[in-house]
């Protein structure tokens, strides 16, 4: 593939190429159980309740990846924070009975939050919530949350282990976490440094992560999970690990001047890269230089997926994404591995869509 950023650049009318139904929300995920809109619309309303009153050490409201807060006696760093969880990824681990790996799921998603705004992790705590407790079970997950913080060299200060019979079924569990980092506010990435003919660099991902469950379970049920798939089973596919993409960044940093970042969880490439662009410039994409994992194709092959709902519901095999000047795009691109130049920046009209996506070509 030519990785020239400006190779198979289409016109802008070719995404308009794109079925006139694609941009009409059918919303399987919203059918499955889990509506995005409603999602930001209370993300909205939070913002607004916190405008009422905001801490004067707080350097960023709501909504972003990773909270920051002025480091008291040193207002030249800011710590970050992030609170996430694994989802209805929990739900396939209990019906499997394997949870060696969700803990590494909920460390590297909170860890990858904060990144965003360019921290290191200091410190992790996390909630687990069991409808009946299994000391075996529970040390099991733990263990995943404490190996994947060694790996940071993320202290695991404590969590609160909850049983509540009449909120869980016995078998089931939830799982949260909260991290916080350490970032020199020099360092954070200022979205107003974004410029139109800057580069998009993507890091791969590697299945589901930790974001649309709902819809995958309804699309392959339990019956299937023992069944063979993509060289292992469906169960092997839904429960692969959401990485880590800190020392990526990291690597890809000492190369390249990254001006934003995006984790790309719920809301896939659509609503996450948005968040870190300022108004006056949009992001394209071309699907055509990356990968979707095999997974991810049977869903929206299985869901029928438009063009907006597959982009929405799924990363569509993009883990992460970096803002990084035209000049820098291919050391950028050698730094990492798996590393693709997936798109570029324009400038944007105020009618015009913050993200556009170029589908693959047949």
């Amino acid at each position: 593939m030519n990785e020239n950023l400006y190779a198979r650049k289409f016109p802008l009318p070719a995404l308009l190429a794109v079925p006139c139904e694609a941009w009409a929300l059918t919303d399987a995920y919203k059918i499955a159980g889990v509506d995005i809109d409603a999602g930001n619309e209370a993300v909205r309303r939070y913002q607004s309740l916190a405008a009422k009153w905001r801490h004067p050490a707080q350097l960023a409201g709501l909504g972003g990846f990773g909270g920051l807060f002025e480091m008291p006696g040193d207002p030249s760093r800011a710590l970050a924070a992030s609170t996430d969880g694994v989802g209805t990824k929990v739900l396939i681990a209990s019906e499997v009975g394997r949870y060696e790996t969700v803990g590494g799921d909920l460390v590297n998603h909170c860890v990858n939050d904060v990144l965003v705004v360019n921290a290191d992790p200091l410190f992790f705590l996390d909630y687990l919530a069991v409808g009946k407790l299994n000391p075996d079970v529970a040390a099991t997950i733990v263990s995943g949350v404490q190996e994947a913080c060694r790996k940071h060299n993320c202290a695991l200060l404590g969590g609160e282990t909850a049983e509540m019979a009449d909120v869980y079924d016995p078998d089931h569990f939830d799982l949260a976490g909260t991290i916080v980092g350490l970032v020199e506010r020099a360092a954070i990435p200022n979205s107003q440094t974004v410029t139109p003919g800057d580069a998009i660099i993507g890091l791969p991902a590697i299945g589901l992560h930790t974001n649309g469950y709902t819809l995958a379970r309804k699309l392959i049920g339990t019956d299937e999970w023992s069944t063979s798939f993509d060289g292992s089973t469906f169960a092997d596919a839904l429960l692969a690990e959401h990485p880590s993409y800190h020392d990526a960044v990291r690597a890809i940093q000492g190369v390249a001047r990254v001006k934003t970042m995006a984790h790309i969880t719920g809301g896939g490439l659509l609503e996450n890269v948005r968040r870190t662009l300022p108004s006056n410039v949009k992001a394209i994409f071309e699907q055509s230089r990356w990968s979707v994992p095999p997974l991810i194709e049977e869903l929206c092959r299985r869901g029928d997926l438009n063009h907006d709902e597959r982009y929405r519901t799924f990363n569509m095999g993009i883990g992460f994404t970096l803002v990084v000047p035209l000049s820098d795009a291919q050391r950028a691109k050698d730094a990492a591995p798996g590393a693709k130049i997936i798109g570029w920046v324009e400038e944007r009209r105020d009618d015009e869509p913050a993200v556009l996506i170029h589908p693959a070509r047949d």
